[in-house]
């Protein structure tokens, strides 16, 4: 959703300023909402599957390679 909104705002301003229309830059930045309402709003069904989780011996044998996660352990 928020990579939607981003891409349709600097879409829209990089049309806009082009352009140099304030109204046309809105037009194309309030077509990228409807777009994001579209795709988010209904409850699709891909939205409704169940998640498949890791199991825990897994998730402890993963590696980490950041500073925090080794001073954790």
């Amino acid at each position: 959703m928020q990579i939607i909104l981003e891409v349709s705002s600097m879409t829209a301003f990089v049309i806009g300023y082009t352009i140099s229309s304030f109204q046309t830059m809105m037009l194309t930045y309030a077509g990228g909402v409807v777009l994001t309402a579209l795709i988010t709003v209904p409850d699709w069904p891909f939205f409704n599957h169940h998640l498949k989780w890791l199991d825990p011996s897994e998730v402890e044998h993963t590696r980490c390679h950041s500073r925090t996660m080794l001073l954790l352990r």
